[in-house]
């Protein structure tokens, strides 16, 4: 046994006494410490970095499968806007239309269970939770479709690897829904996005129910966490390189690409902890029709 010596040589008592007192602390004590602070980590760590959310439906196939598990980064649009190409989690203006039905729980019990699932991120979605990819920026122009049935962006064509089921081109264009790959040039309004979901068949997205503001954007998806065989980062694609800016089209000037984000191996060992565990919150792509 190590003890604590004074600088004359003696045994400090004090410290012999805390050691004892700690050493004795009864596990009905430590427990509900260890949870509480547990508890804290989890309501900071899903309010300012990271949330986990779960794919219901399969308007973002192939890219993300249903029952997918992704990391979304809550603080990288607080540095920089969001980028063409990105998957990002986001609120829908009031022209989306309700995903989730919303079924509230009787009694104190069931509000209490949902704040506290809601504190932590493993609550029920919300009905206006989104998940789709930036196509998009503000004043760009978007229309769809060229001589091969492409979607373009300030006049440039999008080779698109991840789309692999696209709206079929004899369908009129509907605004009230989004079964039709073609529709009219849309300019992409200040401080708004353009997203569309990767399986175009089904998805719901900009195409008819409008851009959506960037201060709805929760975050960035930047990794599959769940099931384990499709642990995979979700990157942003080569399509957008050669699309100029709104304001460069002319000019010629370089596309923006975004700057690697360092923070995701920070966050590894988060990953492992939240890949272990089936507390996911869920989020919409868009209804599977």
């Amino acid at each position: 046994m190590v003890q604590t010596l004074d600088e004359d040589g003696t045994v400090d008592p004090w410290r012999r006494r805390a050691r004892r007192t700690r050493r004795q602390m009864p596990l009905w004590q430590e427990l509900p410490l260890l949870l509480v602070v547990a508890f804290c980590l989890a309501v900071l760590i899903r309010t300012f970095l990271l949330q986990a959310f779960f794919i219901p439906s399969g308007s973002m196939e192939d890219t993300l499968l249903i029952g997918d598990r992704v990391l979304v980064n809550k603080v990288v649009y607080d540095v920089r806007d969001p980028v063409r190409g990105e998957v990002v989690v986001f609120r829908g203006t009031d022209r989306w239309a309700p995903q989730v039905d919303e079924q509230p729980e009787p009694g104190f019990a069931g509000k209490l269970t949902r704040t506290v699932g809601d504190l932590v991120g493993v609550s029920r979605p919300g009905e206006k939770d989104f998940i789709k990819r930036v196509i998009g920026l503000p004043g760009d122009r978007i229309k769809c479709c060229d001589s091969q049935g492409r979607v373009t962006v300030n006049g440039t064509p999008l080779d698109e690897p991840y789309v692999l089921r696209d709206s079929p081109l004899d369908l009129p264009p509907n605004p009230g829904e989004c079964r039709s790959r073609r529709f009219d040039e849309v300019v992409v309004p200040p401080g708004q996005i353009f997203v569309m979901g990767d399986h175009r068949e089904v998805s719901q997205d900009a195409r008819c129910q409008g851009p959506v503001p960037i201060d709805n954007v929760v975050g960035r998806a930047f990794m599959v966490v769940w099931p384990s065989s499709r642990w995979n980062a979700l990157s942003v694609p080569s399509t957008f390189d050669d699309v100029a800016g709104p304001t460069a089209a002319s000019s010629g000037a370089p596309p923006v690409r975004p700057t690697p984000q360092g923070g995701v191996l920070l966050l590894l060992p988060l990953v492992a902890v939240l890949r272990g565990s089936r507390a996911f919150r869920t989020v919409p792509s868009s209804p599977a029709t």
